[in-house]
């Protein structure tokens, strides 16, 4: 194949732009903010998950606090309704003796009752605790997390903003270069390849690799319009740059 020598330093020129493009979709894909915001996100998911264990966990905790409660006011109301009968006089010596009785029997009973109503208030306010600071904890990640969405967008639109211009100048170069040299570049490129590449001090500048002296000098004996193709990674191989 034959190409102008100005095709083919434009050639390269493509070559750098689209090196260029997949350097800033790497950086794009790689933004500290990224992984950063994965950290926070994730952080801030247990949170919110814990904070909504805690409130179902209040919830049932306030539901035996209110079985507890009607318990101490169940005791309560037939202590009240046995010393009303003891202090109205109208029971006969045996049925106060028992009233009697029956009273100090509700009393330990109550105040067992009441000291298992007071270890569960305790449980209720050590979980509602729990919950402010799991919710302060949470509204805190939660703005985090904007920020740093916000600082991702606005990266990534810089970033955008770079490869649309690298675009419009690379289609612009593609204009002026002859098809077929275009057409060769996109094939050896989607292979995997660097596409095109200088060659300098005797190497090629897409595989790095040294070239031998007969093909050197074969090489500088072809026309200066003649494509040349490293022998290893098949680019095209651009002379005097």
């Amino acid at each position: 194949m034959k190409a102008s020598p100005s095709d083919q330093r434009q050639i390269l020129d493509v070559q750098a732009m689209d090196f260029a493009v997949a350097t800033l979709g790497n950086k794009a894909a790689n933004l500290p903010e990224i992984s950063e915001l994965n950290s926070k996100t994730t952080k801030a998911n247990n949170t919110r998950d814990l904070r909504i264990a805690a409130q179902t966990e209040l919830t049932d905790v306030k539901r035996e606090l209110s079985r507890s409660e009607g318990d101490v006011e169940q005791v309560v109301s037939r202590i009240t309704r046995d010393e009303s009968r003891l202090n109205s006089g109208s029971a006969t010596p045996k049925e106060l003796e028992g009233l009697q009785h029956e009273v100090a029997t509700l009393n330990a009973r109550r105040a067992e009752l009441e000291e298992v109503e007071l270890e569960i208030m305790m449980r209720v306010e050590g979980i509602q605790e729990r919950i402010a600071t799991l919710t302060a904890e949470e509204t805190v990640l939660g703005a985090e997390v904007d920020e740093l969405n916000i600082r991702k967008e606005n990266a990534l639109a810089a970033i955008n903003s770079e490869i649309e211009s690298i675009a419009r100048d690379r289609a612009e170069t593609v204009k002026s270069v002859s098809a077929e040299l275009v057409a060769l570049y996109e094939k050896i490129r989607s292979g995997g390849g660097a596409g095109a590449a200088a060659l300098k001090a005797g190497a090629c500048g897409g595989c790095h690799l040294s070239i031998n002296a007969v093909e050197l000098k074969r090489i500088s004996d072809l026309s200066e319009d003649e494509v040349v193709r490293c022998d290893e990674c098949r680019c095209i191989l651009v002379r005097g740059v």
